[in-house]
């Protein structure tokens, strides 16, 4: 019982926080993208517009719910909740602090094929959400989305696949720890500068799986109206909009625990609730990232996106796994 007690009240805290950082989020984006373009952004409700994402939800919130008649009801209703579990159930695996007590689960031993095998789920979503819609515009963004989310997968699942050799474990705290050998020490044993080729694949498939820009293509609105959601509204549509926010931070965490070394940091072991610290300014600068992409760069047509992924990304990824495991096996420093 005690043990239900402490997954149940950090499962609580988890979506707490997650929950209250999409919408948070949502706000540091229009605010930095503000910023970056000469603008002001939100700035009426609250001071400095703190206040935004709570008018944003209380108006979703309000906002009537249409449901067309012609649709799937049982999987139009199912798709969203679909599209944001995946993301919350991420988190079961990702130490976010140094300890047991910052570990929604225990330490899984095969945590990082736990990953690959949520990400995949999400996908169901957005097609069943094209599909139950009974809409021509829906049904083409949810098979547009899942080619996109299934051919950039391949690539991130390989990128894994690397980081795994090197840490020779498939439990996430296990790859934390390898990127701190004690030949290198600090900065250096990050597996972003042991795997650059790993981490830039990574880095390109999660925009990709996230659907953000300039991979944002099922949701072009010149072209598919507003994507597989066009037929969704109020609190169904403000589920997918919390789903793409959720998993950039669930991506952000899986990048900064397998390429930034996790939780580590100076003074962890003094001072153990300094690792949730440094977890969270890592993830930040990762979010920060994503939307600096989105201000910068323009959408790419749909058959460059596919082209890349399955031309470029997908054969670099093998070879590179292909090669880490060479240098694995000759013995090469930084590969043993």
């Amino acid at each position: 019982m005690p043990a239900l007690l402490e997954i149940t009240l950090k499962s609580t805290a988890l979506v707490f926080v997650l929950l209250t950082s999409f919408a948070y989020l949502s706000l540091v984006e229009r605010k930095f993208i503000a910023r970056l373009q000469a603008r002001i952004g939100p700035n009426r409700a609250g001071p400095f517009g703190l206040l935004q994402p709570v008018a944003d939800g209380l108006k979703l919130i309000f906002k009537e719910s249409i449901t067309p008649a012609q649709v799937d009801k049982p999987m139009y209703f199912l798709a969203p909740v679909l599209v944001v579990v995946p993301s919350l159930i991420l988190f079961a695996v990702i130490p976010v602090g140094k300890g047991p007590l910052f570990q929604l689960a225990s330490d899984l031993n095969v945590g990082a094929l736990y990953v690959v095998a949520v990400m995949g789920i999400a996908v169901y979503g957005i097609t069943l959400a094209g599909w139950s819609s009974n809409n021509k515009y829906a049904v083409l963004a949810g098979l547009r989305a899942s080619a996109q989310v299934i051919s950039y997968e391949l690539g991130m699942g390989f990128a894994i696949v690397a980081v795994v050799l090197m840490a020779s474990s498939l439990s996430l705290a296990d790859i934390v720890a390898a990127q701190y050998p004690g030949e290198y020490g600090g900065i250096l044993g990050w597996f972003i500068f042991r795997q650059p080729v790993a981490a830039a694949i990574f880095v390109v498939a999660a925009f990709a799986e996230t659907m953000r820009a300039p991979f944002d293509l099922v949701e072009a609105e010149q072209e598919l109206t507003a994507g597989f959601m066009t037929e969704y509204s109020g609190m169904k549509f403000a589920l997918f909009f919390m789903g793409e926010y959720v998993k950039m931070i669930a991506v952000s965490a899986l990048f900064t625990t397998f390429f930034l070394g996790g939780w580590s940091g100076p003074f962890v072991n003094e001072l153990p609730a300094l690792s949730v610290v440094y977890f969270t300014i890592k993830v930040v600068v990762c979010l920060l990232a994503f939307i600096w992409v989105r201000a910068s760069l323009p959408r790419v047509r749909y058959d460059k996106l596919m082209g890349m992924g399955w031309k470029v990304l997908l054969p670099i990824s093998i070879e590179n796994v292909l090669a880490t495991a060479l240098l694995i096996a000759l013995g090469v420093p930084g590969f043993k």
